[in-house]
């Protein structure tokens, strides 16, 4: 059976599995399905829902680091609405010297729509766009 009939989850890497629990739960308010181990690390993961399934899989790793690319991106109707909610729970929104923002941080994309970018305290980058 080919790939593109399974589900596929994203994978980050983060060097403190607490740190990154206050984050992603926190300020980011993802919901957590189950947590599990991460290599000798008991209790070093956490499996989190976005969009009705399980989609994130933030694990304690040696190998964790910053990631200038993004990772994930989260598509919502209301950019704005989601970029302030989440402004409001103390995520920063990054701010490229190369690319034009808006006083909330958010761009347009090429080929239309908008996005916002922001980075988990690991600085692994994820986004945020709008098709409007």
């Amino acid at each position: 059976m080919p790939l593109n009939a399974h589900h596929l989850r994203t994978s980050v890497a983060v060097s403190d599995i607490a740190r990154a629990v206050a984050f992603y739960e926190g300020r980011l308010g993802l919901v957590p399905l189950r947590s599990a181990p991460s290599a000798t690390i008991a209790d070093g993961s956490r499996i989190y829902a976005s969009g009705g399934g399980p989609a994130l899989n933030v694990y304690q790793s040696v190998t964790a680091g910053k990631t200038p690319a993004t990772l994930a991106t989260w598509y919502v109707d209301d950019i704005d609405e989601i970029v302030d909610e989440l402004s409001s729970a103390g995520v920063e929104f990054a701010r490229y010297d190369q690319i034009d923002h808006d006083p909330k941080g958010i761009t347009e994309r090429a080929g239309g729509g908008r996005i916002a970018w922001f980075q988990d305290p690991d600085g692994n980058t994820f986004a945020i766009e709008a098709d409007v």
